[in-house]
């Protein structure tokens, strides 16, 4: 781990620090009016990359993917020279078989049917990677340009420019009740019960799980995996139980809340609580009707700024209990190495957005969304994703996740923890919005 300043610009935490906002500036100074992506088809495959303008087919999106494939690659391939830790040659050429296999994950997510079911790209792209990677096996040139963390660090990085403060304290005190109260005693809880009634071994799988689970999945699993120093094969594990439960819930959930009569902004607070992931999460809200989709999402959002103080809180525990060496006296530069740099790049993001981009654009959201976020951030951000499931997958093979599992050890404390997630989520909801802020709903 390089420190010092020689660690701004050989650490790959301040790199994608770096990368993240080039990327931001460029879309606020409008250098990057738009990002391609690739669209929903239904029966011909060509559809989804089509333009269509008032019904009329106007070219295709080929030649913006092709640009967008370089860019990233020329940009992601910065930092890999100046790391010093791979080929700048091998690594374009790996990227550039990660990018086609990402672009193929999101092609098939976007599969009408496929997309109906809540089949995310994160999950195709895991797929994708794992079936090569377990049948033929990934080739050195195309693993060069496997970046796992380099990828979604800059990814969470843009996330932060989507977390706006101000619509978060919108909902007010009940939307802080659910995600701040329930967050960290749902950590806690499963920490305990991975380490001290499963008796798990791999304390970093077990606050990865935990984090993931309570927080807001996959992102939060990485800052996890970051300040716990994790095994690449540990945070594949979690992600993957995580992405195949996200889809349940998503599918199950609003059926539940429909079935039982539960009122439907209570429901979205639960879902929005509980789903680990922010687009199943709108998703679920939007088959209770527009209000409840509100509600789930911001609920969701507020969940997602914890994500820095949870990892600052895990690496402040591995360096003072977990890893301490009993000769050494654990210092604040010790913490200060071990805490993932990218999140100061994510709340640097959201601050950004929150207190200057916003109140600039006279506190319009929408306009801020339609102008920067969604069009450039949102959409980069999802690309960065997605070719980090990927490599994720490339990267990993069914023996060595087997060996984690500890006899099934991981999968019982998903289900626990997540179950009791489920339970305390929906008390402090029904407290939050039913009996101390009924005027909420």
């Amino acid at each position: 781990m390089e420190k010092g300043v020689r660690a701004l610009w050989r650490e790959e935490d301040w790199w994608a620090v770096w990368l993240g906002f080039i990327i931001i500036g460029a879309s606020l100074l409008r250098l990057v009016p738009s990002v391609p992506k690739v669209g929903k088809w239904t029966g011909n495959p060509l559809d989804a990359f089509t333009i269509v303008k008032d019904g009329v087919a106007s070219g295709n999106i080929i030649l913006s993917l092709v640009m967008l494939m370089l860019g990233l690659g020329v940009l992601t391939a910065i930092a890999v020279g100046f790391m010093r830790t791979a080929n700048v040659g091998k690594y374009l050429l790996g990227f550039i078989g990660v990018f086609i296999l990402a672009t193929l994950s999101y092609w098939i997510a976007n599969q009408m049917n496929v997309k109906y079911w809540g089949l995310s790209y994160a999950l195709w792209a895991l797929l994708v990677g794992l079936l090569i990677s377990n049948t033929i096996g990934a080739p050195g040139w195309l693993r060069a340009g496997a970046r796992t963390e380099l990828f979604i660090k800059i990814g969470l990085v843009l996330l932060g420019a989507e977390i706006l403060f101000k619509k978060i304290l919108s909902l007010g005190a009940p939307g802080l009740m659910v995600a701040w109260i329930v967050t960290p005693v749902v950590i806690i809880f499963m920490y305990n019960y991975g380490v001290r009634i499963l008796k798990m071994k791999n304390k970093s799988l077990v606050i990865i799980i935990a984090s993931a689970t309570s927080v807001c999945g996959v992102s939060a699993a990485i800052a996890a995996a970051a300040a716990s120093c994790a095994k690449k094969e540990d945070l594949t594990l979690a992600v993957g139980m995580t992405l195949i439960f996200t889809v349940l819930m998503m599918f199950f959930m609003p059926l539940i809340i429909g079935f039982i009569g539960m009122n439907n902004i209570l429901g979205a607070a639960w879902m929005g609580g509980t789903i680990d992931s922010t687009g199943a999460v709108v998703a679920a809200g939007s088959m209770l009707g527009a209000d409840a989709e509100t509600v789930a999402a911001v609920v969701k959002m507020i969940q997602n700024v914890l994500i820095g103080l949870v990892a600052f809180f895990i690496a402040l525990y591995w360096v003072t209990r977990v890893e301490r060496d009993p000769d050494v006296k654990p210092n604040a530069m010790e913490i200060w190495y071990r805490f993932p740099k990218f999140v100061v790049g994510f709340v640097a993001a959201s601050l950004v957005f929150s207190f200057i981009v916003v109140p600039v654009m006279h506190g319009d959201f929408k306009l801020v969304e339609s102008t920067f976020i969604n069009p450039v951030t949102k959409v980069l951000r999802g690309w960065f994703f997605c070719l980090a499931f990927t490599a994720i997958g490339l990267e990993s093979n069914f023996r060595d996740l087997a060996s984690r599992m500890e006899g099934g050890k991981p999968m019982i404390l998903y289900v626990i923890g997540q179950s009791f997630n489920l339970i305390l989520t929906l008390f402090v909801a029904w407290l939050a919005f039913i009996i101390l802020f009924p005027k909420a709903i």
